[in-house]
């Protein structure tokens, strides 16, 4: 008999060795230690820092023969910045683990800290073309983005891969390469699959852990702008739930997110339509009130409209069109 995707006893355990990895993830690490308990007595891990739980390193320049960028300070020694003068040697040399290739290629190696400690690590390699790369005559790179947004969610609290450096090459003002690095997670597994496969009884103590991470999220003003179910990565020590956030350079910090910003924030996640409301009342009640008709509305709206985009773009193969045209 097929196991279930996750064993959850009593409505609130997440068994890691009964977890099929969708998509054959391996990129997970830790969040934030520490929970409390909801008014169902489900432990839900918090989003704030507590003793164990991840923090950003220091971080100094980074100048390279051909790359500029920043780095944490624990990796900031000779053997490293050996490895990291030649990025594009981690997405095709000998051991590289290609885990997404395409315009964004992503591989997983082990390299080199120090004499004695070898580390496991993903780099991420972005692509420059077409508006992105003219917009990066006046913006930060990709993957400055995504250090940056990466160390913004450990700041407040919340999972992700711990970041250990970026880098670019700039000719005329312009970006040609960039790429980050970050710390190979091991643990968690992707939402996705989770929220297609679980049994009702599994997947409603999922999602109001998952409503509640993201309510605190936008109550701190961090707007993930793929909030799609495979940047979400979950895991759990059998007591509390644990999030990761991946794609940090789509992370942007406001100061306040209205109402309509926080419902289509939400629309990209798979929730099974007959428990989307369950959802958003889980997320409510996480900001300490109940749904709200407009609330409902509003995601409702935007639901519909990012539906009809999806189709539309699948229709017109939008997406291939602008490759082949290089704007993308």
């Amino acid at each position: 008999m097929k196991k279930d995707p996750l064993s959850l006893r009593g409505g609130a355990d997440l068994r890691d060795d009964e977890a099929i990895r969708p998509g054959g993830s391996s990129r997970g690490i830790e969040g934030a230690e520490g929970s409390h308990t909801t008014k169902g007595g489900l432990r839900i891990a918090s989003p704030y820092r507590r003793s164990g739980a991840i923090r950003n390193d220091s971080s100094r320049s980074l100048s390279l023969p051909l790359y500029t960028g920043q780095i944490a300070e624990t990796y900031d020694t000779p053997e490293f910045l050996a490895v990291l003068a030649d990025p594009n040697a981690f997405l095709t040399g000998p051991g590289a683990e290609v885990l997404l290739g395409g315009r964004n290629t992503v591989a997983a190696v082990a390299a080199a800290l120090d004499k004695r400690r070898p580390i496991d690590i993903v780099v991420k390699s972005f692509g420059s073309r077409g508006l992105a790369k003219l917009k990066s005559l006046v913006q930060p790179s990709k993957a400055a983005k995504a250090w940056r947004g990466a160390r913004a969610l450990i700041d407040a609290g919340f999972g992700t891969a711990p970041p250990i450096a970026y880098l670019e090459r700039r000719r005329g003002g312009f970006v040609s390469e960039s790429f980050f690095v970050a710390g190979r997670l091991a643990g968690p597994v992707e939402i996705r699959g989770l929220l297609r496969e679980l049994p009702r009884e599994k997947l409603e103590p999922l999602l109001a852990a998952v409503a509640g991470e993201l309510a605190r999220a936008h109550g701190r003003g961090l707007l993930h702008r793929d909030l799609s179910d495979g940047n979400i990565l979950v895991e759990s020590d059998g007591s509390a739930f644990r999030f990761c956030f991946l794609d940090t350079n789509r992370i942007r910090v406001r100061r306040r997110l209205g109402a309509a910003s926080r419902a289509r924030n939400l629309v990209r996640l798979g929730v099974p339509a007959d428990l989307r409301r369950f959802f958003l009342e889980r997320y409510a009640a996480a900001q300490g009130r109940p749904l709200r008709a407009g609330f409902w509305f509003w995601y409702r709206i935007a639901k519909g409209t990012f539906a009809g985009w999806i189709g539309l773009k699948k229709k017109l193969r939008l997406k291939t069109l602008a490759r082949k045209m290089k704007i993308q």
